[in-house]
């Protein structure tokens, strides 16, 4: 299970949303160079992000503008989504430039050009259309996990 600190910036009934800023773990990482996590943090280092989360082990209800809370995704969760994400279009491409350089009469490779970007496109339109029908899947949705500070303890004396 991936864990990570968030700022609490809406509550409602059933969920929160937060506000979370991407940390670099690139330091730790034997893939410093080839990762595509690690280039993203570079080039929009610092910024911010909001995040619809439910309930979990805390209720939403506990929660309050401004409170630090810890969030958790599943690790399979994040592993299908990958899954899903980078080889769905690559498949598809490959698929489409076989099919069409081997199907359709003319010129091998030109055909397989237009076939790996067809494919590519539907490969890119599947992986929308998977987003569009999991978005309201709750059992994929960061859950609530743990209260870190509460913003009534914040409240400083002078």
């Amino acid at each position: 299970m991936l864990l990570e600190t968030a700022h609490v910036v809406a509550v409602e009934a059933d969920s929160v949303w937060v506000e979370t800023i991407r940390k670099s773990t690139c330091g730790s990482c034997a893939a410093q160079k080839g990762c595509g996590h690690g280039i993203l943090n570079k080039i929009s280092s610092g910024r911010r992000s909001y995040i619809e989360v439910f309930s979990g082990t805390l209720a939403a209800s506990h929660c309050a503008v401004d409170d630090h809370v810890r969030i958790s995704i599943p690790e399979k969760v994040l592993l299908r989504g990958s899954m899903i994400v980078y080889m769905l279009p690559l498949v598809s491409m490959l698929l489409g430039a076989s099919f069409a350089a081997n199907t359709v009469q003319g010129d091998q490779d030109l055909l397989a050009i237009f076939g790996a970007a067809a494919g590519f496109a539907l490969g890119v339109g599947l992986v929308r259309w998977h987003a569009w029908h999991t978005r309201s899947d709750k059992s994929i949705q960061p859950r609530l996990e743990e209260m870190v500070s509460s913003s009534a303890e914040a409240v400083t004396v002078r």
